[in-house]
């Protein structure tokens, strides 16, 4: 692959500060030195868990990116997280998947939580002594938050929660899992039936199971959590009693989305650099593959859906550190991020011939990590019928623009160091 460019493309000067430069280049730097070296392990076994990386990237506090300066975090925003996920995922897509998946449950606590729980949860995260894990997906109703079988029932002082959970991010890594389970009867509304509860990994009655390397990402575990009658205090409840939907929701929408959008643009940009320089090196006819009309045809429309995902993924993140109303442009990131980018890898596999089916050639571990950015936070059929709502003016909900407050950033000088 071609060294990584030292600065943005200049599409995104709109949505960049001098901040957020320096972000980029520390992140090129890092996914240099310490995620590199590390791909070829990860890759050869992939039912280990990568934790140095994500220690390196605690220590570095990007876990909490957008937690403000109070609770010990950068206060950088969403641009900011983006340009991390993106510039590390264009190396190492499970690497960016460590980091983004803590980010969605800090969301919630940034949203949802109390200014103490606050206080105990973010530092924490921030001087990288706690990842974080968000367990909503259930082994039999999937990603259908209406079909959650967990339960919590109060007793006492204290909430006894039981159920299992299945393909929860950082599960193997994470020491407090932030668990969505229903409490209330059968027949209540979904969106008064869940809450959200802070559980630490080592409660009793908690497990996780062994970890099992999936189709790609390797070195990431998105595994299965059990609770067998597992206690926690009265004050894990984040958010109200029965506002767990709310929880999820937006947490999904305002990190989720945009999260699995900028590991999209990270393989996405892999993808082309990678076959741009195959087709560069491979002599035919007097010069070589990337001569041949034919070929750059193809690499034309691959470098199309690239820029494209590329202002999708930075606009609207953006919009979303300005306070405005975003829900479906961060939707449509997430959406055609991942289209676009498997659309791409797939040329990419033809383009190569069987160079493609080396199982120690780039491009397969490329064509194998995005297929785990289309089910995550809703799969493409969501995403439909969620812009359709849009289109027809029928959500609503705008979760951006109802957590203004909390999304908004201010914009860091650009003068500053």
């Amino acid at each position: 692959m071609p060294a990584t460019p030292a600065t943005p493309p200049p599409a995104l000067r709109p949505y960049l500060t001098a901040r957020h430069d320096l972000l980029w280049n520390e992140a090129d730097a890092f996914a240099a030195e310490h995620v590199a070296p590390r791909v070829a392990r990860m890759e050869a076994a992939p039912g280990r868990v990568e934790r140095k990386v994500a220690d390196l990237m605690a220590a570095r506090g990007w876990f909490a990116v957008t937690v403000p300066a109070a609770f010990g975090g950068l206060g950088a925003g969403h641009v900011a997280k983006t340009v991390l996920i993106h510039r590390i995922a264009r190396v190492s897509a499970a690497a960016a998947a460590i980091l983004q998946a803590t980010l969605i449950p800090v969301g919630a606590l940034l949203h949802f939580a109390t200014h103490e729980q606050k206080g105990r949860w973010l530092p924490q995260v921030a001087d990288g002594s706690l990842l974080l894990s968000i367990a909503v997906t259930e082994p039999t109703a999937g990603g259908h938050i209406g079909g959650i079988e967990t339960t919590a029932e109060r007793v006492g002082n204290q909430w006894v929660i039981t159920g299992s959970k299945a393909h929860i991010g950082n599960s193997h890594l994470a020491g407090v899992h932030l668990v969505l389970a229903r409490t209330a009867e059968a027949g209540v509304r979904t969106s008064q039936a869940l809450t959200a509860f802070m559980v630490e990994s080592d409660r009793h009655g908690l497990s996780i199971a062994d970890h099992r390397s999936g189709l790609g990402l390797h070195g990431f575990s998105a595994g299965r959590l059990d609770l067998d009658h597992v206690r926690v205090p009265a004050d894990s409840v984040i958010g109200e009693l029965g506002q767990g939907l709310s929880v999820a929701q937006s947490s999904s929408i305002l990190y989720g989305r945009p999260n699995l959008a900028a590991v999209s643009l990270g393989i996405h940009e892999a993808v082309v650099a990678t076959t741009t320089a195959r087709l560069q090196a491979r002599p035919r006819y007097r010069g070589a593959l990337s001569d041949l009309p034919v070929l750059r045809d193809r690499v034309g429309d691959m470098e199309a859906r690239l820029r494209a995902g590329r202002i999708l993924a930075y606009q609207s993140v953006h919009l979303l550190d300005q306070g405005l109303s975003c829900d479906g442009d961060l939707i449509n990131a997430k959406y055609l991020g991942h289209q676009w980018a498997m659309t791409s890898a797939q040329d990419a596999m033809e383009l190569h011939g069987a160079q493609a089916l080396d199982r120690d050639y780039v491009l397969q571990r490329l064509w194998r990590d995005i297929q785990h950015t289309y089910p995550p936070a809703g799969t493409g059929e969501v995403q439909r019928i969620r812009l359709a709502d849009a289109a027809f003016d029928d959500d609503p909900i705008q979760w951006s623009e109802r957590l203004a407050s909390e999304t908004a950033w201010a914009q860091p000088d650009p003068t500053a160091a």
